[in-house]
């Protein structure tokens, strides 16, 4: 299972990815706590290679790019305000 330390070494846009692929919703109006907890499972079944998370999004992007430009809009918003507890302790 990831950590927060593995997570906070990750670029926003790296975690992003992950939240994307994720089964997380903006209708949810998740916590950042939420938030934390869904890429760590996300990243988790992706066997923890985000690699696997990247390449979901990347056909997202080519089969369905307007859904994914709002989409990974609200991920990047989202992973932001997630961790910026962390942002700011550094």
């Amino acid at each position: 299972m990831a950590t927060t330390l593995s997570l906070t070494s990750m670029t926003t846009s790296d975690l992003a990815q992950i939240l994307f692929a994720s089964p997380l919703q903006p209708s949810d109006e998740p916590s950042p706590e939420r938030v934390r907890k869904a890429i760590d499972e996300s990243l988790c079944a992706c066997g923890g290679d985000s690699t696997r998370c990247a390449a979901y999004v990347a056909q997202e992007a080519g089969d369905h790019p307007e859904a994914y430009a709002i989409r990974m809009r609200w991920a990047l918003r989202t992973v932001s305000r997630a961790f910026q507890e962390y942002a700011t302790a550094a």
